[in-house]
């Protein structure tokens, strides 16, 4: 068994998966991505690469702005 230390790296699930756009407008593919109460997770935890983390930050704002995605759920 891993130790905690020893786990496998996550694999982007963009890079993976070949998508190509992540669209603003996907709200629910936007909140794989956040927590309960509506931030963004870390990379470490969604496990996404630094060009895709920085792109779903981006689409999420873009959400929040436009009221598709709460901006906190309180």
């Amino acid at each position: 068994m891993q130790t905690p230390t020893q786990q496998e790296k996550k694999q982007c699930h963009f890079c993976t998966s070949n998508r190509e756009v992540i669209n603003y407008k996907d709200s629910e593919s936007l909140k794989r991505f956040m927590s309960s109460q509506g931030k963004i997770y870390p990379r470490k935890k969604s496990g996404l690469c630094a060009h895709h983390q920085r792109a779903i930050a981006t689409a999420v704002k873009r959400a929040r702005y436009l009221a598709l995605v709460p901006y906190t759920n309180r």
